[in-house]
């Protein structure tokens, strides 16, 4: 059974905006946080809610469909074979509960493992970035254009401050030089939203020692589509079932980088 994707993205949009206005009013009423992997590995009801509204809403309209998410609510996948709905339904829970504002819904809709739906909607912002494979790129209805390349030294990469502190990151230091040698660095806390704004040409790359695949199914739909890419540190394919070193940027800063500070001999 072949899927209309056009059809596809609109009602991930009506449910993306449904499940907008649902977080939102959790800020009326205190929100129960508890941790994961780590102490600052938040989660709340509200993105288990979240995953559930979505898993529910899939599987009622599209039986034959699989899901992958961030929170477990489904049984774990173990190939991207048929359509595969990968969704963090709350990308960024610590500025979500700490400053109510920077986080994002992502959902990326791939077939046999390839992307042909991307959408990351910031929800604060009311930004709904989105794309549907060949068909371009867009913010809220508006087009993205190609991105615009710049140098390494005039570039400004999105950068989590811990991967250059962290001892036992064996990229620590490639990461550093990095980090000196471009124009600037930003940290946003939302890995989705911070490949949302590579791909409308507000950032010029994005790096990640280790991110998850339903942080960054959206980001490569919308990425393709403006001409960016996206590989892991040594420039090879994703994996979309588990999590991995991550660097995606325009073509010419993706390539500088990996063969300059990230490749084999460093």
């Amino acid at each position: 059974m072949s899927n209309d994707w056009c059809e596809i993205e609109k009602v991930a949009k009506s449910w993306i905006y449904e499940a907008a206005q649902i977080i939102k009013s959790s800020f009326a009423s205190s929100i129960h946080i508890e941790t994961k992997s780590n102490p600052n590995d938040l989660v709340t009801e509200v993105d288990k809610a979240i995953e559930s509204f979505f898993y529910h809403k899939i599987k009622e309209a599209f039986p034959e469909h699989f899901f992958l998410g961030e929170e477990g609510i489904a049984e774990e996948l173990q190939s991207l074979k048929g359509t595969v709905w990968l969704i963090d339904p709350i990308d960024g829970t610590m500025n979500f509960i700490h400053q109510k504002y920077n986080f994002a819904i992502s959902i990326g809709v791939y077939q046999d493992g390839i992307g042909m739906v991307g959408l990351i909607y910031d929800v604060m912002a009311d930004e709904l970035f989105h794309a549907v494979r060949g068909k371009g790129a867009f913010l809220n209805e508006e087009p993205l254009v190609p991105v615009k390349e710049r140098p390494v030294e005039e570039a400004i990469i999105g950068i989590n401050a811990r991967w250059l502190i962290e001892g036992r990151n064996p990229y620590r230091n490639p990461l550093s030089a990095l980090v000196r040698d471009v124009r600037g660095t930003r940290s946003i806390g939302s890995a989705a939203i911070e490949l949302a704004y590579l791909a409308a040409d507000r950032l010029d790359g994005y790096i990640s020692v280790k991110l998850s695949p339903w942080d960054y199914a959206a980001g490569l739909v919308l990425l393709e589509e403006v001409g960016c890419r996206a590989s892991n540190f040594q420039g090879d394919r994703l994996s979309l079932l588990e999590p991995g070193t991550f660097i995606a940027g325009k073509p010419h800063v993706h390539k500088e980088i990996i063969s300059l500070y990230l490749g084999e001999d460093h």
